[in-house]
């Protein structure tokens, strides 16, 4: 990854003049992290020894943490909160430690959330608006989804900074994707541009764990969690019949990093399929002949494919798009039940194929207590910098840093297995597939 086009620079809404009341025990205040405290973005040695030859500048994220100064007054502050996009492991979680953050380290009294993302903001759709206190919040971490709500689809802009307005909110917590995000940096241009002192945080969401910049994403280590049993019935339930084939789809639009890391965990699979490395199904080298060399030898098969895997065998559908514009993807996973069905039966073999599709029941789950863990430290460190009259920003993790990293450098991209990387290249050796591809 090439960072020195990086800027990394936090806006900030203005001087830090009110001292902060987080206090911890009773002798005096937790310790404060200081703006200059950073952490460097390429820990390669060779690369840094390089640039400070050279002379260049060292890429590096302010690391998140509670300021000994705020811009905010407490005791005058509103704060909105906000989940948007599909549901994910944690949304809850991440909307209980903001608002008790808020509420016992630093007194704001003035916490609402938003129903149903983005559309909670105009009012022709008349959604409520939640008041959020400790008690609202006590046990919702134990609950799958969002007591918020969401929704999927463009709001106007406008609409959106002219409700913030009404409701006199000083920080609004967007807790989304990719799409959330680039929706966070235009609302947060269109407060820039009325000169009005809103700060706009982002807690970035996506169980896909494909956030540009963003080593970890919330929700993914319950995603794997519950993905590796998945696997483990799909092998039981292949082993247990002749020429028994276990065939999961997971979640993974863009980016195989739940397929992968589920793989490496529950290592009873064969076969991995992702958006990343194109494959073949017929031919000499291609996904089927390899499938039935495996069932020759023994007897038996799993195979995990990502959702967003093969989809140039759709090429010549007609393309559509959700409420967000995104691509609907091709049912991948029950396009392979079909056509491994079929080649077999051509083949005059029997088969015995079990499909399982489990991305539904993982998105609505409760975090697992990593995850539970994980999303207390993004919420608090989210609310750290919000206090503080941060802007345009997601709270990330990098080098097992908590950092601010700037919405600009992140939005509209992603990130994706590096097929000649130890991830891609471990799951090649845990599977023993090959490249499932035919020479060009």
């Amino acid at each position: 990854m090439i960072f020195e086009d990086i800027d990394t620079t936090i806006p900030t809404l203005g001087p830090l003049r009110v001292p902060s009341p987080i206090k911890r025990g009773e002798k005096g205040a937790l310790a404060f992290v200081n703006d200059d405290d950073k952490v460097v973005m390429d820990v390669n040695l060779n690369n840094l020894i390089q640039k400070v030859k050279e002379g260049r500048e060292l890429i590096s994220f302010e690391v998140a943490g509670p300021r000994e100064k705020l811009y905010f007054d407490p005791s005058k502050l509103r704060c909105g909160l906000v989940t948007c996009g599909g549901l994910c492991p944690g949304l809850n979680d991440i909307i209980r430690a903001i608002v008790l953050e808020l509420f016992y380290g630093y007194g704001v009294q003035n916490i609402f959330g938003i129903k149903y993302g983005l559309q909670g903001f105009i009012p022709k759709y008349r959604h409520d608006i939640i008041d959020l206190k400790p008690e609202t919040v006590a046990n919702i971490h134990e609950m799958g989804g969002s007591i918020l709500g969401s929704s999927r689809g463009p709001q106007s802009i406008d609409e959106i900074v002219d409700s913030l307005e009404r409701l006199n909110i000083g920080i609004l917590f967007m807790i989304g994707g990719d799409g959330t995000l680039m929706a966070a940096t235009k609302i947060a241009e269109v407060i820039t541009e009325r000169g009005l002192k809103i700060s706009v945080i982002g807690i970035p969401k996506t169980i896909d764990n494909d956030i540009y910049l963003v080593s970890r994403s919330f929700g993914f280590d319950t995603a794997v969690d519950v993905a590796t049993q998945a696997i483990r019935s799909a092998h039981s339930e292949s082993s247990g019949y002749p020429n028994g084939i276990g065939l999961i789809k997971l979640m993974g639009r863009h980016s195989g990093f739940i397929a992968a890391t589920a793989t490496l965990a529950q290592q009873d699979v064969n076969f991995v399929l992702i958006p990343e490395v194109d494959f073949d199904l017929e031919g000499p080298n291609g996904f089927f002949a390899a499938l039935e060399s495996r069932l020759n030898l023994r007897g038996h098969a799993v195979i995990v494919v990502a959702e967003g895997a093969g989809q140039k065998f759709f090429e010549n559908e007609t393309t559509e798009k959700d409420e967000s514009g995104n691509i609907r993807l091709k049912d991948i996973g029950l396009f392979l039940k079909h056509t491994i069905m079929s080649y077999f039966h051509t083949k005059g073999t029997d088969i015995s194929l079990k499909y399982i599709d489990p991305s539904y029941m993982i998105r609505s789950l409760p975090a697992n207590a990593n995850d539970n863990v994980f999303c207390s430290f993004l919420g608090r460190d989210a609310v750290h910098a919000g206090m503080a009259g941060k802007t345009k920003l997601l709270i990330g993790r990098w080098n097992n840093h908590f950092v601010h990293i700037p919405m600009s450098a992140s939005a509209g991209k992603r990130k994706k297995i590096d097929p000649k990387g130890k991830l891609w290249l471990s799951v090649l050796g845990a599977t023993g597939q090959g490249p499932l591809k035919n020479s060009d």
